[in-house]
């Protein structure tokens, strides 16, 4: 397709309504379930219905953020390291802040330093870069504070760089550092919690785990599952699943036994993040490995009690994360391999390839509409349900790994190349 929209010619609104917010890079569950009320156009084209396309500095993975008719991403620019924030109605660039500098280079398109996605509450966004370096702005771009996470906790060994996106939940900046050595002997692995306003340490926690060898690196993200006082904070890697709480840090529940030492695989590496939703949390691995689903209110130990709902022992999504809505959980594999799964027992309902391509992007479902983007491009609708069925295909022509998001019957998509905002409108 010819890319001729430029974000100056548009002038209808775009998220106009400044309570709609995606203000976690998998939405405001966290889980890549779209409000009730949600829409977005199943096709698209340049002449009918993609409102602009903005050009972006750099490639990146990171997913962008959306708050009071702002959109907020992370990006590299030659060696710096940007956060920034573009105008939602028209795409137009607001601000641009150098979080840090570093390689931005560190392993190509999607795997650079600004892999991991913004979080906001709609008066501070907070960044984090591949080495380390978190920084929170007003949304207009002031500087709150700035701190080296290698300094506050322990010095990053991790292969790929940090790519753990932060979590906001009351007031309170929570982050899972999971690296090392590959000696479980040394505890390098970290949970967190930074005063939003100030950046103080309120508490840091040790992440104890047996896992060896890279297997102690993560590029998984943490989620918060539950709400209110039941609200858990569920961090990810290192052979194992653990939740906290988020007033404290004290540990609540774990679920491992997924990389037994008997037949240990030393790179099963975490890089899909859990899924929460109606009290269940879904918990993938890696290498086509096990699923394990949890209900939440256990403590303790749940692999194979009674709060462990089912596991099945492959078929698990390398990098798309897991997505659990109305009874059922959606995997996504890699190769553009659909599966879907009954949320209470673990059943397959069927196995389906989408576009034959690599996925990195996580899913994401508006209505009865589920979104798959391909490395290559394109985005597969596929209609939500027990049943298989493609409603459409829509090719951009421009590399994605970046997950979807909708806010106000707008469909952002963050290209290698740019960002694009469309509508039925």
């Amino acid at each position: 397709m010819t890319r001729l929209i430029t974000a100056t010619a548009v002038t209808i609104l775009v998220a106009g309504a400044h309570g709609a917010e995606w203000p976690h890079w998998r939405g405001p569950e966290m889980n890549g379930v779209a409000p009730a009320d949600a829409a977005a156009p199943t096709t698209w084209s340049e002449s009918e219905n993609i409102l602009w396309r903005q050009p972006l500095p750099g490639p990146a993975g990171s997913t962008p953020v959306v708050a009071g008719g702002r959109i907020f991403l992370t990006t590299p620019d030659g060696a710096e390291l940007l956060l920034m924030a573009l105008d939602a109605q028209s795409g137009e660039p607001l601000w641009r802040r150098t979080v840090t500098t570093g390689d931005a280079h560190f392993r190509g398109d999607e795997g650079n330093l600004a892999s991991a996605s913004p979080t906001t509450d709609g008066r501070h966004v907070v960044a984090v870069m591949g080495d380390g370096m978190m920084a929170c702005y007003t949304v207009d771009g002031e500087p709150v504070w700035r701190l080296q996470l290698g300094d506050r906790l322990t010095p990053l060994d991790i292969q790929f760089g940090y790519a753990s996106s932060p979590v906001l939940h009351g007031g309170k900046v929570l982050v899972q550092w999971q690296h090392g050595d590959g000696d479980p002997s040394t505890e390098e692995a970290r949970v967190a919690a930074f005063d939003l306003s100030t950046g103080e340490t309120l508490w840091d926690v040790p992440r104890d785990t047996d896992a060896m060898k890279e297997c102690e690196h993560s590029y998984a993200s943490p989620i918060v599952a539950g709400h209110g006082d039941d609200a858990v904070l569920v961090t990810h890697g290192a052979d194992t699943t653990i939740a906290y709480d988020p007033h404290n840090g004290q540990e609540l529940w774990r679920v491992g036994n997924v990389n037994p030492p008997g037949n240990y695989h030393p790179t099963l590496r975490f890089v899909a993040s859990p899924a929460a939703n109606d009290g269940l949390v879904v918990a993938p691995t890696a290498k086509k490995g096990p699923v394990t689903a949890v209900t939440l209110g256990g403590r303790g130990d749940l692999a194979g009690g009674e709060h462990q709902a089912w596991r099945i022992d492959r078929g698990t999504p390398d990098v798309p994360s897991p997505l659990v809505a109305d009874g059922l959980v959606y995997l996504l594999g890699e190769d553009g391999a659909l599966t879907c799964l009954d949320a209470a027992t673990g059943e397959r309902l069927y196995d389906r390839r989408t576009e034959n391509d690599r996925h990195r992007a996580s899913p994401l479902l508006v209505g009865e509409r589920l979104y798959l983007a391909s490395r290559g491009g394109v985005v597969t609708v596929v209609r939500a349900g027990r049943r298989f069925e493609v409603l459409a295909k829509n090719d951009l022509g421009e590399a994605i790994s970046a997950s979807p998001v909708v806010v106000d019957g707008v469909l952002y998509l963050r290209t290698f190349d740019a960002l694009y905002a469309i509508a039925d409108r």
